[in-house]
């Protein structure tokens, strides 16, 4: 997908950096408006994270619109909802972040709930990052309590699996 976004977009970088950001917060690019979800979002709002002026932001969206590829994308792009990550500790759940050796490795999310499961620990939220858009992309499991240290050093074995960190 971002290789499709980039090769439509690459002679404009600026134009570029307001795709990545439509792409990281799931907004939906239709009729040179954006949304999240229904809430339509000011072009100046998405300039200001993407550093760029609302010109460009309304540009992009014109080339979003005269593009097929880009259209297909953005009219249909939609916010993955919201992340327990951050809200964990409160809430005392337990979050481990994955750092896959390589993220198109097969079973790394698989493997990991597995060990989970056989600690009898229920995974509440999945999060597993693009490899296309993250330069270090990672599969965070938020889990129904405070992950015990056994656990790390299983994971750590476990195939395809660079680093593990526990919040």
């Amino acid at each position: 997908m971002w290789n499709t976004i980039k090769k439509n977009l690459q002679e404009y970088p600026e134009r570029l950096r307001v795709a990545r950001v439509l792409v990281e917060n799931g907004l939906t690019a239709k009729e040179n408006k954006i949304y999240l979800n229904q809430i339509e979002i000011p072009p100046v709002r998405i300039a200001r994270v993407a550093g760029v002026d609302r010109r460009t932001v309304n540009e992009t969206l014109k080339s979003i619109k005269s593009n097929r590829q880009l259209r297909l994308i953005f009219e249909e792009m939609r916010s993955a909802g919201h992340s327990l990550k951050e809200i964990a500790k409160p809430l005392n759940l337990g979050v481990i972040e994955i750092t896959p050796i390589d993220a198109k490795t097969a079973g790394i999310l698989a493997r990991s709930a597995t060990i989970l499961a056989r600690a009898k620990l229920s995974i509440r939220q999945a999060i597993v990052d693009d490899p296309e858009l993250s330069p270090e992309p990672k599969l965070t499991l938020i889990v129904e309590k405070k992950i015990p240290g056994e656990l790390i050093s299983e994971l750590l074995k476990t195939e395809g699996i660079a680093k593990v960190a526990v919040y």
